[in-house]
């Protein structure tokens, strides 16, 4: 928030993993078999408008519960395949009517996924981003995987640095996503040595929960505020998940919270403190919704799929 004429504004920061959007065409060079109409999830056009439909549906509604008709201002979502998707999803109206753009850049993850910022270019105004590699530290120059997308831009006339990520899969063990909590880390230190007034959000599907060494050893994203130091986050999701039992993903009827967005201790106020002449934290949730949840049959109350046990359910996503 900031003061401007004795008014605050107030700016909604989301994450969405949108769950394999995919176009039907081949891209060159990728595993996206799978997401051709003759691949296992016979992914047709039809399918493909469908969830541009779904997906756009879920972002114009984020924030909206506070911000009415206005929603968010800048949105990091996961895996979507492309930039010819990512502009299919801001063409659908209720993303175009407020003139969502996007950032991306294309990166070298084998199934052709990539993380994208979008934003509302009415409150957020990028002038840098770069794609970080990810790097294997054990040498590993066969495999590839998502980079760190870092979009520096300006909201509420400061600066802010959002980076978005999609941390190694749970089929590969801790160490993969340790390095990426480490490696981000770097990131931000340099970042922040830059500039110390940078603001910094770190955001994502981690693939891990918020007490996983990944996030509360590497990257350095803490339980309580108090416990912030300089170049550390706040991460208000542990509590949401270990306090509250609230999560963003169901596997084997427990939940995880692997989606995740931490900030920088100049984003807090410290305990008591309702200084809000700059930006700074004001509240948090994750965004529910009773048509993401399946509300009947053996997986009711967990979310909604597009695609399950090889079935289109013609849902949202699986996080």
């Amino acid at each position: 928030s900031r003061n401007a004429q004795k008014q605050y504004g107030v700016y909604a920061v989301g994450f969405y993993n949108l769950e394999n959007l995919f176009d039907t065409i081949h891209d060159e060079g990728k595993n996206d078999f799978d997401f051709l109409p003759a691949g296992s999830y016979h992914w047709n056009k039809v399918k493909y408008e469908h969830k541009l439909a779904n997906m756009a549906k879920v972002l114009a509604e984020m924030g909206t519960d506070k911000l009415p008709g206005i929603g968010a201002s800048i949105i990091g979502v996961s895996e979507v395949e492309n930039s010819r998707a990512l502009d299919a999803l801001i063409a659908q109206q209720p993303l175009k009517e407020r003139g969502f753009r996007y950032a991306h850049i294309e990166g070298p993850d084998k199934r052709g996924v990539d993380c994208a910022l979008l934003y509302n270019p009415a409150f957020f105004t990028p002038d840098k981003v770069f794609l970080q590699p990810y790097v294997y530290e054990n040498g590993d120059t066969t495999h590839a995987t998502r980079g760190f997308l870092t979009v520096q831009g300006t909201l509420a006339e400061e600066r802010l640095t959002v980076i978005v990520c999609h941390w190694p899969s749970r089929a590969a063990e801790g160490k993969f996503r340790d390095w990426g909590g480490k490696q981000v880390r770097h990131l931000t230190d340099s970042i922040a040595r830059a500039d110390k007034d940078m603001r910094i959000i770190v955001m994502g599907d981690m693939n891990d929960d918020p007490d996983n060494d990944s996030m509360a050893k590497w990257l350095g994203a803490r339980r309580q505020i108090k416990d912030v130091k300089d170049g550390d986050f706040y991460n208000p999701w542990w509590d949401i998940l270990r306090k509250d039992g609230q999560g963003t993903l169901s596997y084997r009827g427990a939940w995880n919270l692997f989606d995740q967005i931490v900030m920088s201790r100049n984003l807090l106020n410290a305990k008591g403190s309702k200084d809000y002449s700059s930006l700074k934290l004001l509240g948090f949730h994750i965004f529910r919704r009773d048509y993401l949840i399946n509300q009947e049959g053996k997986y009711k109350g967990t979310p909604l799929r597009t695609t399950a046990g090889g079935v289109w359910l013609d849902g949202y996503s699986d996080n």
